[in-house]
């Protein structure tokens, strides 16, 4: 008979932790190439809008993986990750939830132009940090010049201050 409170008392704990807030864990990277940066042109609730290569953690998969997933799903670009630039703590305008940004800077390998970009994006391109700060209301998030601004004030930490310590989906 002691099975049952067990197995309640555990079900209750499992109910709480899957109400627990958090917040969108996502990544950006910050792609420069002769003074202009990698940007994405994407289509967001109807409206084209820019944003620099990013997206959300999936299950299991550290920082820097999705970091140079999203790059390249976004963009056709391999990049290699080089300075973790900053952690950023922004409430999105957009769907009104929490995120916490962990912004990369990131060297450009090689670009397959043949690649297939994520369904919702229109183009990768370059452009200067003046042509990013002239797309106003058009861009994503404020995160994107605050980034950019951060990496050009010379903003940079090693990759080894983040540690990654488990991997791979919980079973």
């Amino acid at each position: 008979m002691t099975f049952f409170p067990v197995l309640m008392q555990h079900m209750s704990q499992a109910d709480s932790f899957a109400t627990v807030w958090r917040p969108h864990a996502t990544v950006a990277c910050i792609v420069t190439r002769d003074a202009r940066y990698l940007m994405v042109e994407e289509t967001i609730n109807g409206r084209a809008m820019f944003n620099q290569p990013a997206g959300h953690l999936e299950d299991g998969e550290s920082v820097f993986a999705a970091a140079v997933r999203e790059t390249l799903e976004e963009t056709g670009w391999n990049v290699e990750l080089q300075h973790l630039v900053g952690i950023h703590q922004w409430r999105s305008s957009e769907h009104g939830d929490m995120v916490l940004r962990f912004s990369f800077a990131a060297r450009a390998l090689d670009h397959d132009v043949q690649r297939p970009l994520d369904p919702d994006i229109s183009r990768a391109l370059w452009l200067t940090r003046s042509e990013i700060a002239a797309l106003g209301e058009r861009l994503r998030s404020p995160l994107i010049l605050r980034s950019i601004d951060a990496w050009l004030s010379g903003q940079r930490l090693p990759l080894s201050v983040i540690d990654c310590l488990s991997t791979g989906p919980v079973a």
